[in-house]
């Protein structure tokens, strides 16, 4: 079973207005509610999973938005989820790479394939005229990599993504775009 498919077939009923979301809560369960209606039986989707039911420990993030996980084949996917609505560009950027790093050490401990989604709908998380520091991966290189550095408050503090990510800004319509990154 592709969960990426379903992931994409989900965005598509979205941008055809077959489904609405309204903040991040909504996401979360829209997307939950549509896995388990294309999910056969023997799949289990669980939301705000904590990583110590899985015996992980010292991750970026201790709580996973969406577990999907299969108890014959012993698959298991980590989907986290991001639909900002209150501008913060920078610090919301920071906690999508946040999100992403989470997803490399969830694969790291075992995960068949985990996932970060992002929805915006506000145009300077995807254009403007700062393309320096964090704006540039999210900006003009749409490609998440390497150190990157906290953009405010404690600046000192920075997270490190081992692979690159490369990913695509796509239209859900109406000003909202998406990327999803598989890890």
């Amino acid at each position: 079973m592709s969960i990426k498919k379903l992931i994409e077939g989900f965005l598509t009923e979205l941008s055809k207005g077959e489904i609405e979301i309204y903040n991040e809560f909504s996401l979360q369960h829209e997307l939950g509610i549509y896995l388990r209606n294309h999910l056969s039986s023997d799949y289990k989707v669980q939301f705000e999973r904590n990583v110590s039911h899985f015996s992980i420990s010292g991750t970026e993030k201790s709580e996973i938005d969406i577990v999907v996980l299969n108890k014959d084949s012993g698959e298991k996917y980590a989907i986290e989820l991001k639909f900002p609505l209150n501008g913060q560009y920078p610090e919301q950027m920071y906690s999508f790479v946040k999100d992403l790093k989470f997803m490399e050490e969830l694969k790291e401990h075992g995960f068949t394939h985990t996932y970060s989604l992002v929805i915006v709908s506000d145009s300077p998380f995807y254009q403007g005229n700062m393309q320096t520091g964090i704006y540039k991966h999210f900006r003009k290189e749409q490609k998440i990599y390497g150190t990157i550095q906290k953009p405010t408050g404690q600046r000192n503090t920075s997270i490190t993504i081992n692979q690159t990510y490369p990913f695509e800004w796509i239209s859900l319509g109406g000003g909202i775009k998406y990327y999803l990154i598989e890890v």
